[in-house]
């Protein structure tokens, strides 16, 4: 059981960096004609702080779900592989679930990101065009 505990704390450890707050748009604005480039600087970082305080907490929270799938699929091995074996059964049960629950959540977390990533830009978008700059495949 030992070497399953270990594999599923690895497991869980190497989840907890799949989704991340974003650290920056991945879109392009554009400045407004005539608008000074020292004033669109001062729109971009506060559209950047606009569009980090609408995902604050989402990549902590994906994390610990994927986290929890981990570990629950590490007990449940371990459950079955004891019900099934001995003891050792129980330390390769823990092993398998704890890949199949870090496989699952690794998927979840990733998809989260994009997804945190995607709701980070509409913010920033929305936040420059109401300030007056060019949003691409945007018309006023």
């Amino acid at each position: 059981m030992k070497h399953g505990k270990k594999i599923a704390v690895a497991g869980s450890l190497l989840l907890a960096a799949c989704a991340s707050t974003p650290m920056g748009p991945t879109v392009l604005v554009m400045p407004s004609p005539n608008k000074p480039f020292e004033v669109f600087q001062q729109d971009q970082e506060a559209c950047k702080q606009y569009a980090q305080s609408q995902v604050a907490g989402q990549a902590s929270s994906a994390n610990t779900g994927a986290v929890g799938r981990a570990t629950l699929g590490a007990l449940l091995g371990a459950g079955l592989g004891a019900a099934v074996g001995n003891h050792q059964g129980a330390g390769v049960g823990a092993g398998v679930g704890a890949l199949a629950g870090t496989a699952s959540g690794g998927d979840s977390t990733d998809q989260a990101g994009n997804m945190i990533q995607m709701q980070y830009n509409n913010a920033y978008e929305q936040c420059m065009y109401s300030k007056g700059n060019q949003v691409p495949g945007v018309v006023r």
